[in-house]
């Protein structure tokens, strides 16, 4: 650490994250205050269709009063696991059930004032089981070609963070990320 934490105080405790204020004495004796969310973390999860088609979301955010184009994503809940979680943001957010699930990466989302670490996975195999969104929620799921996500990125129709640190990583592993798709391809019938 670079100083000692003097004193933590807890500011706000809310459903889905908590809002406290450290005070800490640096190395060289200088006093400073920290705002910090404190947050259980999160999932994120970009699910193939099929080699080159992912399942996008549309959802209203209202801290940027806009809808936002966004891969499936949700908050850990407590106790639970990050791949059951991922799996049950799936279903909830676009009605699909992953046959094959794999994590990719975590990040951290705004260490400059948040701990919140978000856990990047890739779904293959879906089954549509019907969405379950929560009553708070405003999702529209869609389809998007990953292949676009570069020029929509720079136009500006995708902008959200973990969206863009997961299909950035797909599009430049995509011949791994490709071969452990079609290698776990179930055979048709």
């Amino acid at each position: 650490m670079i100083g000692k934490l003097l004193r933590s105080r807890k500011i706000y405790d809310g459903r889905v994250l908590r809002l406290k204020l450290d005070e800490v004495k640096l190395s060289g004796g200088e006093l400073i205050q920290r705002e910090i969310i404190e947050h259980p973390g999160a999932v994120a999860i970009i699910a193939f269709k099929n080699q080159h088609n992912i399942v996008m979301t549309k959802q209203l955010r209202h801290s940027v009063n806009r809808w936002l184009l966004e891969i499936p994503a949700g908050t850990l809940e407590k106790n639970e696991s990050l791949r059951r979680c991922a799996e049950r943001e799936l279903v909830e957010e676009t009605g699909f059930e992953a046959g094959r699930m794999m994590k990719l990466f975590s990040c951290y989302m705004a260490p400059g004032y948040s701990n919140e670490l978000i856990h990047e996975f890739v779904a293959t195999d879906l089954r549509f089981v019907g969405q379950h969104t929560e009553s708070d929620e405003f999702v529209k799921t869609l389809t998007m070609d990953i292949r676009k996500a570069p020029s929509k990125i720079a136009q500006g129709i995708i902008r959200d963070a973990k969206t863009i640190c997961g299909l950035l990583y797909v599009l430049e592993k995509f011949p791994e990320v490709r071969r452990w798709i079609m290698a776990r391809k179930k055979p048709s019938r």
